[in-house]
């Protein structure tokens, strides 16, 4: 995910890949033959390959082809190309983005190939988290001038004889290599390769109850099966990651917002006007996640699922 603070560019999450009728596609390689077709009903979804944004396609999937009779293909795009995606009209909407300044100044303000969708409902946040277990042994190690006390306890043999603090994957662009070195940190950053590779590795540390310190984010279903803890960074203050190589703060909480194409924004019918509306709660999302992610459901099944059991909250959407 991205984020303002510094986002999160999308890893292959190839475990959870999302399936739909048309098959989700490399956007880098090939874009959906569906995205602004005139006046037949269908739209492309741009989908990111963390489970909370698959979670969102799939309930919008589901609804606009089951509700509203249109078909949907979607794509899967890392989060940069994804805004020059839209903007070309090869994909009509972004359900899902944590932050993209310099790319909203230009398609959204400047070139107005792109509008603005409205809030998604979420909050996002990223982080810094240790396992709720060892806060409960050492109490002050939410405080980050103290981790350096800690490194021994997070030493890997990948970490070169410093902590380990573990990320996702090397495609991410995060703050985290920036935050050691600023604030002088005994830590080596370690990419765990995706996040299915990092869940893969904070449920094996806390199966044998091991001490980790990760990057991590919500809303994020893993929380319910692993409970951590923030590390309190030095607070976030508007401006203070504006330069990438001097970050010495935490990341911001963000607003998740949607984003259209600006041709589909107009003319789109019942579709655009539904994903306009289309607003959920963290908890729903978690919801969906949590079905698609831990217990294996297809995207679609978990959709229904959700989709059945929460009829006041989409009508919403529809109307």
């Amino acid at each position: 995910m991205a984020r303002t603070r510094r986002k999160m560019v999308t890893a292959a999450l190839a475990v959870l890949a999302l399936t739909t009728g048309c098959g989700a596609a490399d956007m880098t390689r090939q874009a959906s033959p569906f995205a602004g077709a005139q006046g037949a009903r269908t739209v492309t979804l741009s989908v990111q390959s963390w489970v909370g944004a698959q979670a969102n396609v799939a309930v919008a999937q589901y609804l606009l082809e089951h509700k509203l009779g249109y078909r949907v293909d979607t794509v899967q795009v890392d989060e940069v190309p994804a805004w020059d995606a839209l903007s070309q009209g090869r994909v009509d909407a972004i359900l899902e983005d944590w932050g993209h300044p310099d790319q909203e100044k230009r398609y959204v303000e400047d070139k107005k190939t792109i509008a603005r969708g409205g809030g998604l409902g979420v909050t996002g946040h990223i982080g810094w988290f240790v396992p709720t277990y060892l806060v409960k042994q050492h109490p002050d190690i939410t405080d980050w001038r103290n981790l350096d006390k800690y490194a021994p306890l997070f030493r890997t043999a990948e970490s070169g004889g410093k902590g380990q603090l573990m990320d996702g994957s090397p495609s991410y662009v995060t703050n985290d290599k920036a935050l050691v070195d600023n604030l002088k940190l005994d830590y080596q950053v370690v990419f765990a390769g995706s996040e299915a590779a990092q869940i893969t590795q904070i449920r094996q540390f806390a199966k044998e109850h091991k001490p980790y310190l990760t990057y991590w984010y919500t809303p994020q279903w893993l929380f319910k099966k692993v409970p951590m803890t923030e590390v309190k960074l030095p607070p976030y203050k508007e401006g203070c990651d504006a330069d990438a190589a001097k970050v010495a703060c935490a990341y911001p909480h963000t607003p998740l917002q949607k984003y259209l194409n600006a041709g589909f924004a107009r003319n789109g019918g019942k579709a655009a006007a539904f994903l306009k509306r289309f607003r959920w709660t963290t908890e729903d999302q978690n919801e969906v996640s949590l079905m698609i992610a831990d217990r294996k459901m297809t995207p679609d099944q978990a959709a229904k699922k959700w989709v059945d059991s929460h009829p006041s909250t989409w009508r919403a959407w529809l109307s």
